[in-house]
């Protein structure tokens, strides 16, 4: 009876591990990413205003090529365990070098680009990936108060770091 007690225990933990995985999938090579995550704020109040005029919470995204980017079926997620939380809608593109603001507030029914997450304060991460699930960039971010971002700095190449916000333009 206590053989069968262990092999229970271990195959319930093994179980429990596997089922937790919360890491997603492999990313991809930095020399084949043409858009990142370049800047985010999770607790927003003054830093740039959706076209509602409202100070939500934001991430910024960036095209590194020199091509415009149709982004359509991107993945933007806050969770590595639900990946594909929320899709760029079709049509959706950045121009060559340059940026694009993705509102987290919940409110997909907003004009603009509105995920279905909102970022937490307390920290957490922002996932990106392709129309196939590749990981573009996975950022974890701690927690912030009010007005800091997480960019990267140098701009679209360096680590990341809280800053004061530089809303759809470069964090140099």
């Amino acid at each position: 009876m206590k053989k069968i007690k262990f092999a229970l225990l271990a195959f319930t933990i093994i179980g429990f591990a596997a089922c937790n995985n919360d890491d997603p999938v492999e990313e991809i090579p930095d020399n084949t990413k043409s858009v990142i995550i370049n800047e985010l704020l999770p607790k927003n109040s003054e830093n740039g205003s959706d076209p509602d005029g409202e100070y939500d919470d934001w991430i910024e995204l960036y095209n590194t090529s020199d091509e415009d980017l149709d982004i359509s079926g991107y993945f933007l997620s806050d969770s590595k365990k639900e990946i594909t939380k929320w899709s760029f809608p079709v049509g959706t593109s950045i121009a060559a070098k340059s940026y694009l603001i993705v509102w987290a507030d919940g409110d997909t029914t907003q004009v603009g680009l509105h995920t279905n997450f909102k970022l937490s304060a307390d920290g957490e991460n922002v996932v990106l990936l392709t129309p196939e699930q590749e990981l573009i960039n996975l950022v974890e971010y701690p927690a912030t108060l009010v007005e800091q971002s997480w960019a990267r700095k140098p701009n679209a190449t360096g680590d990341f770091e809280w800053s004061v916000p530089t809303f759809n333009k470069s964090n140099d």
